[in-house]
């Protein structure tokens, strides 16, 4: 199998000043959570196009519940395994039903059919496909999505967040209003994927009128290091046998994404103070749905992983709540980000 080249990986520039999100004053300091609504696989063994369970979707009512008693309105990015079991689109439909919560589109393209791809781990970043295929499997997707839930989604993410050169304009192309497919500070190009080492935390339109909005899932430095050329020495860190868990560990440096999968309490904590501190305007948390039922994914192995999954939330949105940060829906994120186009 051929090595990746990192030189030839997609890199999305640093958006101009003149795209930039210029949020409503009255919309304040918000956040939103996406779950990644997606099949169960095992992550440590290469990607295989069948064979996968769905059950973990039983889990998310009473997930679902727990959000909405703590006024948490949910986002489930849903793939196409899950969007072709019945089951699973009843479960969401009723979760849905609360008039806040909202469906969007996770592309898994391996799973995701036209299959004229090789089952290759460049492949599985689904922006280094020939624009036609990649094009294909979006609509597959979309109009899975629109058939079963009878609404047409507005807001894409791709699995493992693998857009390329043309995904953005395809999703503007098809009516998309929000994209949330780069994940701020970190870089896939080791494996094939896309490097977002110039993409910050601040939301940004692209396309030619402005009508997509880029909505970066918030990644912060942190540590007694963080304003001090943070991105290059987490770089040169990364070559350094235990360096980032070295500098992570003495609170020197860590890069600290929002989200209860593999990012301690504590780290998230501080994270939030620096978004904050940084004029973040909505922070964007995220989940896997397979997550919420132990021995999934490797974040929540059994029990006691589960209950510090609730527990770090219970935290977190005890944080926003003392800060005067409220959760916002999709629809309220994209009419504020539209508000002054």
């Amino acid at each position: 199998m051929a090595t990746p080249d990192p030189a030839a990986a997609f890199r999305p520039l640093a958006p101009a000043r003149a795209d930039l999100v210029a949020w409503p004053d009255a919309f304040g300091t918000r956040f939103i959570v996406f779950v990644d609504t997606e099949e169960e696989f095992d992550w440590a063994a290469p990607l295989t196009r069948d064979g996968h369970a769905v059950s973990a979707v039983a889990a998310i009512p009473a997930a679902h519940r727990w959000f909405a008693d703590h006024g948490v309105p949910l986002t489930y990015m849903v793939d196409y395994p899950i969007v072709s079991d019945a089951r699973a689109v009843d479960v969401l439909r009723a979760a849905c039903a609360d008039g806040v919560s909202a469906i969007g589109t996770q592309l898994h393209g391996w799973v995701n059919p036209p299959f004229e791809e090789a089952l290759t781990s460049r492949n599985s970043y689904v922006g280094n496909l020939p624009r036609p295929l990649e094009a294909a499997k979006i609509d597959c997707l979309t109009d899975a999505i629109t058939a079963a839930f009878g609404t047409r989604p507005v807001a894409y993410r791709a699995g493992r967040y693998g857009i390329g050169p043309h995904t953005l304009g395809l999703l503007a192309e098809r009516g998309y209003r929000l994209d949330s497919s780069m994940r701020a500070r970190y870089s896939y190009a080791a494996d094939g994927g896309p490097d977002f080492s110039e993409i910050g935390n601040a939301a940004f339109h692209v396309g030619p009128d402005g009508g997509l909005v880029e909505l970066p899932l918030t990644t912060v430095y942190t540590g007694l290091l963080r304003q001090r050329g943070a991105a290059g020495l987490y770089r040169a860190l990364g070559h350094v046998p235990k360096g980032r868990g070295l500098f992570a560990r003495t609170h020197m440096l860590a890069r600290v994404a929002l989200t209860p999968e593999d990012m301690p309490q504590h780290d998230a904590l501080e994270a939030i103070a620096v978004a904050v501190g940084e004029g973040v305007r909505v922070l964007n948390f995220s989940f896997h749905s397979p997550s919420l039922v132990p021995g999934n994914t490797p974040y929540v192995r059994d029990a006691a992983d589960l209950a510090a999954f609730y527990g770090w939330w219970e935290a977190i949105l005890g944080d926003l709540a003392r800060r005067g940060i409220a959760a916002a829906s999709l629809d309220q994120v994209i009419a504020a980000a539209h508000a002054r186009r």
